[in-house]
């Protein structure tokens, strides 16, 4: 999930706003975490799948 949607429950604002210490952590926090943060574990076994098919069918094709 997205920062920009979020809204915080100490002062009721947006968190993309930053309004108070506990949006400014969070929206932090949020912005650290990597790309792949927000993918559920579904969709992250779907592109590992995707990944090792495509390896598989690049290792076919070289011999």
């Amino acid at each position: 999930m997205t920062y920009d949607r979020l809204v915080c429950a100490n002062c009721a604002a947006p968190v993309s706003e930053g309004r108070c210490p506990v949006c400014r952590a969070n929206r932090e926090r949020l912005q650290q975490e990597g790309p792949f943060a927000g993918l559920n574990p579904m969709a992250l076994i779907a592109l590992l799948a995707v990944l090792i098919a495509a390896v598989a069918l690049l290792a076919h094709q070289t011999v």
